[in-house]
């Protein structure tokens, strides 16, 4: 039995298909399915069915995946430590975070890393979506907003700046409202939950949330950006994505009285990665570089998501 084809299993087993698997690996499906086909040789059981609608692990199938999950997590624990001891820092990092702070803040830091760690393989998933990490196997995942109650320990890395805004044409033609009551009156253009959920504004130093509706909610931040430089209403989207559009004068900031309050953004990963040595030189990393770029520094303090 070869530890490539254990890795495989293990891969295709969180990502649910032979073809999510090649995907992460790097490799064919075809070349996928034919490990995972040797594999169930070597040990004489079958471990997966294959149908044309999904991937089912069988009983068997499923005892092996935690035999090879602890194997994995021990032999990539054994490569840390001798590396550890040489001075050179090894291992493989699967990461997620969202895709518009990915590609701006992200995307300079990991290849920053790469250069003072390059025996570090780093595996990276920009998407807006919210990703299962131990499901999908991600060892760690920034994440914006309030956290979910989870088995997952969370890192807050500092706190983003957010703001209401509109472009200049659509102020002309509707007014801007002059508290955040009056949005209810507007268009507002909705990002992720806040459809159900409203927007949140300071007033007097008390919290208060606030009824918005439009005709537009999407996942991605740079949409609704796009939107509104657009005419179609008003946005509240955090600093780093509408910045270069107010300084560029496409947007304009409305309700600055009423601050909302800031997001907050946390690194959060499994239990058992814990003890990785990658991906915790990965977490101090991003500690460090990423407290110029946030606006409210935090306690670094682990806690739980």
């Amino acid at each position: 039995m070869q530890l490539e084809d254990v890795r495989i299993f293990v891969a295709t087993v969180n990502a649910g298909s032979f073809t999510a698997a090649a995907d992460q690996l790097q490799q064919s499906k075809q070349y996928v399915s034919r490990r995972m086909a040797a594999l169930e040789e070597t040990l004489g059981v079958r471990l997966l069915v294959r149908n044309t609608r999904k991937l089912t692990v069988t009983e068997r199938g499923r005892e092996f995946y935690d035999h090879a999950q602890r194997i994995i997590e021990a032999v990539s624990n054994a490569e840390e430590a001798i590396s550890e001891r040489h001075g050179v820092l090894h291992g493989a990092l699967r990461i997620s975070a969202p895709l518009s702070f990915g590609m701006r803040h992200l995307s300079p830091l990991i290849i920053e890393f790469m250069k003072l760690h390059p025996r570090v393989q780093l595996n990276v998933d920009l998407s807006d979506r919210r990703s299962d990490l131990i499901g999908e196997g991600f060892d760690l995942a920034l994440r914006i907003g309030p956290l979910a109650d989870s088995t997952l320990i969370a890192s807050r890395l500092g706190d983003l700046r957010t703001t209401a805004c509109c472009s200049p044409a659509y102020a002309k033609e509707y007014g801007i409202p002059a508290s955040p009551g009056e949005l209810v009156h507007h268009t507002c253009l909705l990002y992720g939950k806040e459809s159900t959920t409203g927007w949140e504004f300071a007033i007097d130093g008390n919290r208060q949330m606030f009824e918005v509706k439009g005709m537009l909610i999407a996942n991605n931040g740079e949409l609704v950006r796009d939107a509104a430089v657009a005419d179609s209403g008003i946005a509240l989207l955090p600093y780093f994505i509408v910045g270069p559009a107010i300084e560029e004068g496409a947007l304009i900031p409305v309700l600055e009285s009423f601050v909302p309050p800031p997001l907050q953004l946390s690194a959060v990963y499994p239990q058992h990665r814990q003890s990785s040595l990658a991906m915790r030189t990965f977490l101090s990393f991003l500690q460090e570089r990423l407290a110029g770029t946030v606006a409210q520094p935090v306690s670094r303090r682990p806690q739980r998501a």
